[in-house]
């Protein structure tokens, strides 16, 4: 799959078969919109195309206007999305930076500029909520009519829904909030995860006796927080079972970025480097602030404690 950083107005890469959305999260709803993409795009021998934005926009208005709080948490790192998409069969995916040009654009200067002249759209697939340029004043609607003047076909999809109603990033978003990790997988169609490369840390958790692999969180605002039993991906052929915290670290620093810690139990080999996966599969508590490091250190005996209680049960159903 191509990925491809913003577009020229002045060479056109298409044509394509284009589908545009955040897809923060690619959930079973996306999946059936991208499986109907790949299937115009085979019949009209065309690639399919992604065209999504970075960041989200309700985050930018949301920087924009001092109301950080009101953005919404993202779901899935860009690495994942970009993962996800190309296992759904997309052939081109255009990251295109959200700012102020792209916020001031009308409906019909998006249409003519992006869609025609950037890429070259001949078949565009919509979710029926879809909304687009300044002030979201772009509708189905107007695609259709713009699609009979440019020359291109408009597809509108229906929401897709499961018993609980319409399937959407912000149920995901939900049941990340109360860490139902089934609900999410379920969503998904596989488990969540966060994916990096490990990175040196300051050593503090060696000191403890509980070493972690570090994965710097960037570029977004994670939806989790706090302690979690996990499994590691990649340093093995099965997963392993490892302890996570994601958060600052408020015992030991008020300022610190974020960060993913996973103490991957009984394993001593150094990974730095290592392209690995954090699976999570359930919350133990939140992130707190201890008086002191002997007091965060039995916290932690007792996390790590708890999670080879969690496994060894689990090994046991199995």
């Amino acid at each position: 799959m191509k990925v491809f950083r913003g577009f020229s107005y002045d060479v056109p890469r298409g044509p394509c078969a284009l589908t545009i959305g955040n897809f923060d999260g690619v959930h079973r709803g996306h999946m059936v919109l991208l499986a109907q993409l790949r299937e115009a795009a085979d019949r009209l021998h065309l690639p399919a195309a992604v065209l999504t934005f970075s960041p989200h926009p309700r985050q930018y208005f949301a920087f924009q206007s001092n109301k950080s709080v009101t953005a919404p948490a993202t779901i899935t790192p860009l690495r994942e999305k970009i993962q996800a998409l190309s296992q759904c069969g997309v052939d081109q995916v255009t990251i295109a930076h959200f700012d102020h040009l792209t916020a001031s654009l009308t409906a019909e200067q998006f249409i003519e500029q992006i869609l025609v002249r950037a890429l070259g759209v001949k078949w565009l697939i919509i979710g029926e909520k879809f909304r687009f340029g300044k002030g979201r004043l772009g509708t189905t609607d107007m695609l259709k009519d713009a699609g009979k003047k440019y020359g291109f076909h408009v597809e509108v999809l229906p929401a897709v829904n499961d018993e609980n109603g319409r399937i959407s990033s912000s149920c995901i978003r939900k049941a990340l909030e109360e860490s139902d990790f089934p609900k999410v997988a379920e969503l998904l169609e596989k488990p969540y995860m966060m994916s990096g490369h490990v990175v040196h840390g300051d050593k503090i958790g060696r000191d403890l006796g509980f070493p972690t692999a570090n994965l710097p969180i960037r570029h977004y605002n994670p939806i989790l927080s706090g302690v979690f039993i996990t499994q590691v991906h990649g340093l093995s052929d099965e997963p392993l079972p490892s302890v996570s915290m994601i958060g600052t670290r408020p015992t030991i620093e008020s300022d610190r970025h974020i960060m993913l810690e996973t103490h991957i139990l009984d394993f001593d080999r150094i990974c730095y480097g290592k392209l690995i996966a954090i699976e999570f599969l359930k919350k133990l508590r939140d992130n707190q602030k201890f008086p002191d490091l002997n007091a965060l250190k039995t916290a932690i005996g007792k996390d790590v404690e708890t999670a080879r209680t969690f496994f060894k049960e689990r090994k046991c159903k199995n």
